[in-house]
């Protein structure tokens, strides 16, 4: 991914991790004959240990590629950016439409796993983290045992040992303080609760760059 330094995450384990807590990864590898092959999957990431982690249908034919390496596409929010929203339109007139967005890349080797109980790790794991903010989360005990070692013997697991990150979040750092301005308030105002998000991420990544002590 093309990352120029004024988009370029400062904290990319910070967005790694809002990321996957938020949206579906997807697994690309490729085949012997060099076409890609995706799968959109949960992905849990150990950031100590450099580990992404997640599964997919045994049904799946990806994970029979065997081991390889592999990339995982972590997307966030995006939304379009109009030129209306640059004061300097009314200037110069020297704008073009764009699109803001948050995105990461995690490349490195991949291994696939069948292993019931590391299985039942992940699947337990993915569960906590999307369940912690629930009244009362969902836990495997809650369902029949039987019943879940089926659904375990239904999946494949899979584990990258990152070796690249990328991150990226291009969210108009490059535009003076009026255009910078103008983009927030145009996707404020929009119907489009994806442009609001936006707009809530631009303001905090300026609040953390007017912070040099990261107050």
């Amino acid at each position: 991914m093309y990352v120029p330094q004024h988009f370029s995450a400062e904290d990319a384990d910070a967005l790694i991790a809002r990321l996957t807590r938020r949206f579906a990864g997807v697994l690309v590898s490729a085949d012997a004959n060099g076409q890609p092959v995706a799968t959109h999957m949960p992905v849990l990431w150990n950031a100590e240990r450099r580990i992404a982690t997640g599964h997919i249908a045994r049904a799946n034919p990806q994970w029979k590629l065997g081991a390889g390496r592999g990339l995982i596409v972590l997307a966030g929010p995006e939304t379009y950016v109009s030129p209306s929203y640059y004061p300097s339109k009314a200037e110069h007139g020297k704008t073009v439409p764009t699109w803001n967005y948050e995105a990461v890349h995690l490349s490195g080797p991949v291994e696939w796993f069948d292993d019931g109980a590391r299985l039942e790790g992940v699947v337990r794991r993915l569960s906590e983290v999307h369940e912690n903010d629930r009244a009362e989360p969902w836990r495997i005990e809650d369902a029949p045992r039987a019943y879940i070692e089926a659904l375990l013997r239904g999946i494949v697991g899979v584990e990258m040992r990152v070796e690249r990150i990328e991150a990226k979040q291009k969210l108009s750092q490059n535009k003076s303080v009026g255009d910078f301005d103008g983009v927030v308030a145009g996707l404020e105002a929009a119907a489009n609760p994806d442009a609001a998000e936006v707009a809530a991420r631009m303001r905090s990544t300026r609040v953390m760059s007017d912070d040099p002590d990261g107050n």
